[in-house]
């Protein structure tokens, strides 16, 4: 099984609701890839009231990984999202150390 993809989301002030549509989105199409494992979307907030995004990935192996992102419902993803955002999508790749 591959890493855990962490990715954190950072919309331009007013945006955060197109943002979250455009990731609510991606977990409905995403779940239903045969080789995705998770693929749960969270949120939040800071004391000023900003929003933050955060998925949590997993794939069977790096096959469904690459082939997540060479679904049309990804590059479009790609697509509409950057502009969005106030600063880049950041990515960390985590290897459990005691996962259940």
């Amino acid at each position: 099984m591959t890493p855990l993809v962490f990715v954190r989301f950072f919309p331009k002030a007013g945006q955060e609701a197109r943002v979250e549509q455009i990731l609510r989105a991606m977990v409905q199409y995403t779940r239903q890839e045969p080789g995705c494992r998770r693929y749960d979307l969270f949120e939040s907030k800071s004391e000023a009231g900003g929003r933050t995004f955060c998925l949590l990935e997993r794939y069977a192996d790096a096959v469904a990984q690459q082939a997540h992102r060479e679904t049309a419902h990804y590059k479009d993803y790609r697509a509409n999202i950057m502009a969005l955002l106030g600063q880049p999508i950041e990515i960390s790749l985590l290897d459990p150390l005691d996962e259940r």
